[in-house]
């Protein structure tokens, strides 16, 4: 079935500056764990009609005879420029045309040593791929945009890691998303004094991921970009693409914010040129509303603390501009880039006022609902994901006409103080709910439901399904939590 798709070569046309090729490797073992069949449709796909065996000869053992290429690319690390990093654990597999017209990748991890492996043996644990699963379902389920996994191997070699428990089980996992070009692609070439190879990517990342940007003539195999007479683009269009990045970031961090996630690693080689939340290490969900809370154990600082992604993102975006220099104006950038700030409160705004069941409401008192509910969460640190599916589940039209109504029974509640600050809220949501309608009343519920699942992907939550896993070989649980996230329940 993956064999037979028909695979682009849209990244691999532009040449090997870019990419090596590459081999996987060779597993002793190969248990399908996880088939994501709900992505089987965008790839023209019927579930009923593939395999295990199919998801195991294409993704586990990499049958076929395209070549894998393991991409090219540096990074801000902890503000620290790392010109020693690429695709150290994984390749491109392939890219393939959706049935909506989109280019998306087939990208591995776990697939064995490339160039970039560092001295590292290029493999994934299983706890590790597990976690990326959990994590990409439960984002898009929040309407995060992100990559998702569209297969889990498990490969029978046991791995030594300092951060698990060794040896522990191996995996490879099959990342599903729109590009795997990262803001470290450009930063590389920089580094490498190519702004040939850069204008060069840039008209394929305009041309294959920003259709809005008015198209022109696709570049000619062969044929030098400047030599084609419409071929190359004007300064206007890179200067949209620019904005149209910050503006994507912009919305994406308020998404990771409103969802509650700490993604850990907002280093520049994980930031999508496309805009898209990926690569999920030690990500956490916050379960309380902790602006100081760090995911990574090994953030000692907390550079990329839950209230610091923002900052971290229009950062790498301004540190974007050093290699897109060569092709776009740098006043143009720093116009593009003052703008991230409007666009992140507006798009964080209306994901709090969604998550709150309100579509519109007047200015101010958007404001002051939002900022009300922000302000309790922070100060009677009741659990995050709690008060929101509580309210999803509790929320009655009476609340309109009697506040008293408002969280009767709210379960979240274990002290005083923390009734006495729901009551300052109780007051802000009422005043919002008084000028609704019947009809308006059950749009809020619909709301509500929607945009707050009952599940929320707490460390404790990860833990039990890997204890159940790692104990017992029990894969219920975590089939069970995965169904939960996919379905919102």
């Amino acid at each position: 079935m993956f064999l037979s798709l028909n695979y682009e070569p849209a990244l691999e046309s532009l040449g090997t500056d870019y990419f090596d090729k590459v081999a996987a490797a060779e597993f002793p073992q190969h248990i399908l764990r996880f088939r994501n069949d709900h992505l089987l449709p965008l790839l023209g796909l019927d579930p009923k009609e593939v395999t295990d065996a199919d998801f195991i000869q294409a993704f586990g053992k990499f049958e076929g005879v395209r070549p894998f290429l393991a991409l090219r690319y540096h990074g801000y690390q902890f503000g620290e420029y790392n010109p020693r990093l690429g695709d150290g654990r994984g390749f491109l597999y392939g890219q393939v045309r959706g049935t909506d017209g989109e280019l998306y990748d087939f990208g591995t991890k776990g697939s064995g040593t490339t160039p970039y492996s560092r001295g590292g043996d290029g493999k994934l644990t299983l706890k590790g791929g597990v976690r990326e699963v959990l994590a990409a379902e439960a984002l898009y389920s929040l309407g995060v945009r992100t990559s998702r996994c569209l297969s889990l191997i498990e490969t029978g070699e046991d791995l030594w890691r300092g951060d698990e428990p060794s040896p522990t089980r191996s995996s490879v996992m099959i990342r599903f998303s729109r590009s795997h070009i990262r803001f470290g692609t450009f930063e590389r070439l920089h580094y490498f004094k190519r702004p040939d190879l850069i204008k060069k990517l840039l008209n394929h990342v305009i041309e294959q991921y920003y259709p809005k940007i008015t198209p022109l003539a696709p570049l000619t195999k062969g044929i030098r970009d400047e030599e084609i007479k419409g071929g190359a683009r004007d300064e206007e269009q890179y200067i949209q693409f620019y904005a149209e990045l910050v503006e994507r970031v912009a919305q994406l961090v308020a998404q990771w914010m409103a969802a509650g996630f700490c993604h850990a690693v907002l280093n520049t080689d994980n930031m999508s040129i496309t805009g898209e939340s990926f690569d999920y290490g030690p990500y956490a969900f916050i379960p309380t509303y902790n602006p100081e809370f760090t995911a990574a154990y090994f953030d000692y600082y907390g550079r990329y603390s839950y209230s610091n992604q923002p900052g971290i993102c229009k950062l790498n975006l301004e540190m974007l501009q050093l290699p897109l220099g060569a092709v776009i104006p740098q006043p143009d950038m720093e116009a593009a880039l003052a703008t991230f700030d409007d666009h992140f409160y507006n798009a964080y705004g209306q994901l709090m006022l969604n998550k709150l069941g309100f579509d519109v409401l007047p200015e101010p008192q958007t404001d002051a609902v939002v900022g009300e509910t922000i302000q309790f969460l922070k100060d009677s640190q009741v659990g995050y994901h709690a008060f929101f599916a509580e309210l999803a589940q509790q929320f009655n039209s009476s609340w309109r006409d009697d506040r008293a109504q408002i969280f009767s029974s709210a379960s979240f509640l274990e002290t005083d103080e923390q009734r006495t600050l729901l009551d300052k809220w109780r007051q802000t949501y009422h005043h919002a709910l008084q000028s609704l309608s019947a009809v308006e009343l059950e749009n809020i519920a619909t709301r509500l439901r929607h945009h707050n699942p009952k599940t929320a992907l707490l460390r404790p939550v990860i833990e039990e399904v890997w204890d159940a896993i790692a104990q017992d070989n029990n894969w219920q649980p975590f089939s069970d939590l995965v169904k939960r996230l996919q379905t919102k329940d």
